[in-house]
């Protein structure tokens, strides 16, 4: 059983191969599992929860973000992006005429940004 938010075995084998494998080294602590960041990764991004609130079953939450931080930098999620929507487009179950970002802006008024409410005569 999967927890929420979590890959399951399924999902995982769809992007396992786009993550970087680590070079066979013996110094230094081990690696932690790709699929144990990435699910920690899910984590913190669904759940809108800062970094430093990832349970523990994660592993440190310094760990997880620096994973992130590497593979944003170095394009490993727009290739799972990439892989995965290939994959919905190729099962039919994509349309590209319908993706959009939807960016609304709600504008507050003064006083929500700290202004003195003016005095009704």
């Amino acid at each position: 059983m999967t927890r929420r938010y979590e890959l399951t075995d399924r999902q995982f084998a769809l992007v396992e191969t786009v993550l970087t494998q680590p070079k066979k080294t013996r110094r230094g602590r081990p690696r932690r599992d790709d699929r144990l960041m990435l699910n920690g990764i899910f984590w913190v991004l669904c759940s809108g929860a800062a970094w430093r609130d990832l349970p523990e079953r994660f592993g440190p939450w310094q760990t997880v973000y620096d994973r992130y931080r590497r593979w944003s930098d170095d394009g490993t999620i727009d290739r799972m992006l990439h892989l995965l929507q290939l994959r919905l487009l190729d099962d039919g179950t994509i349309d590209l005429e319908t993706w959009f970002v939807d960016s609304t802006t709600v504008r507050a008024s003064r006083a929500a940004a700290g202004a003195k409410k003016k005095a009704r005569s």
